[in-house]
């Protein structure tokens, strides 16, 4: 049986396929015991119960991995020194081309709002580069680099730009990019297929601003602090983030803690953010323009690099990248709280997780 057959079937009949969906995992393959490529799996959509089926090979180093708009292609970024990005069928699992992005290390990746874009962040290179989706699913060459500039007090990780994540605000009008090593979040105007820079937000020096996540009602933001381990929120109106409240994103216990990814549920009550090193999820109750902690769970592996929620928000999961891990979570709607859910999955370097959101 080739890898794409029978992903959905768990049983002889309907109601099993259809209670299961398609996940992909991406995943360091250069690393001392890495993946093969980007993983394939199921999980369960009702206990968030994870099984693996199989692997798509040639894709080196897929750290970071997402869905076309209709579903159909997967596109991953390829993390080396020669950054690429490779677009995949997502019904054949086969590799439909690659390009190369100009930059360093890419990281992360988006489409723009028409999905006939995409643009990674180079986190080496400090660099943004946008592509063409063709009608195909292929990805045409480069049309546009954009380099990014500054620096922060980290001796280690801020001598120059590094991009790290990319993604468009709740109305489409605007692509938030933010940089690491340059203490920002860029926010770019997105027509023609081209980037233009409108504003800078400027983060407090050393805090290592990795991800951010916008709150549905579009009028605020929070950026996850890498370095100095919080959580801002923020402003935003008209493209332009106005940073306000700082709060810390795990009880300090000696450990030192590199906070992750950011996630907003769909009815902006509640914020979740991944702690490396505490090795949690934070979830913070939304109230008005601020946050409140209200506790953390522990994710059940190491090194939570990626969380994400299920297509309908009823589940979370985390790779859990040091552990060898995937974990699932049932989230409570109302109350926001998450509970640890079946038997974490074991696979290589698990980065990030995509739940497919049509089956």
């Amino acid at each position: 049986m080739g890898v794409g057959a029978g992903l959905l079937m768990t049983g002889g009949t309907a109601e099993a396929a259809a209670a299961t969906r398609r996940v992909f995992f991406g995943a360091y393959t250069t690393w001392s015991g890495g993946a093969k490529g980007i993983g394939v799996g199921t999980y369960d959509t009702t206990t968030g119960q994870l099984t693996a089926t199989g692997v798509i090979s040639g894709v080196v180093n897929p750290s970071f991995v997402i869905e076309s708009c209709d579903g159909k292609f997967l596109y991953a970024v390829n993390e080396n020194t020669k950054g690429e990005v490779t677009a995949v069928d997502a019904a054949t699992l086969k590799v439909v081309n690659r390009q190369p992005t100009g930059g360093a290390d890419p990281c992360h990746l988006t489409l723009d709002p028409s999905g006939k874009y995409l643009i990674t962040a180079d986190y080496s290179s400090g660099s943004l580069s946008v592509f063409p989706v063709n009608a195909d699913g292929s990805l045409g060459a480069r049309t546009q680099k954009v380099q990014h500039k500054g620096s922060g007090p980290d001796p280690e990780r801020q001598k120059g730009p590094h991009a790290h994540h990319i993604v468009f605000d709740p109305a489409g009008r605007y692509a938030a990019a933010v940089d690491l090593g340059a203490d920002s979040v860029f926010v770019y105007s997105f027509t023609g297929g081209r980037l233009k820079l409108v504003s800078t937000a400027k983060l407090k020096p050393g805090a290592g601003p990795r991800h951010i996540a916008f709150h549905p009602n579009g009028k605020t933001a929070y950026v996850a602090n890498e370095l100095d381990s919080t959580i801002v929120s923020c402003a935003y109106a008209d493209g332009k983030l106005t940073p306000g409240q700082v709060l810390p994103t795990a009880p300090s216990s000696g450990v030192r803690n590199y906070p992750a990814e950011v996630l907003v549920s769909g009815d902006g009550k509640h914020v979740y953010l991944s702690n490396r090193g505490h090795d949690s999820v934070a979830h913070f109750a939304v109230d008005g323009a601020e946050l409140s902690l209200v506790g953390t769970t522990p994710v059940g592996g190491k090194y939570p690099r990626h969380i994400t929620f299920d297509p309908t928000g009823s589940l979370l999961f985390a790779a859990n990248q040091n552990s060898n891990l995937v974990t699932s979570f049932t989230v409570d709607r109302g109350t926001g709280k998450i509970t640890p859910s079946g038997t974490p999955l074991r696979t290589e370097i698990p980065v990030c997780v995509l739940p497919a959101r049509l089956g």
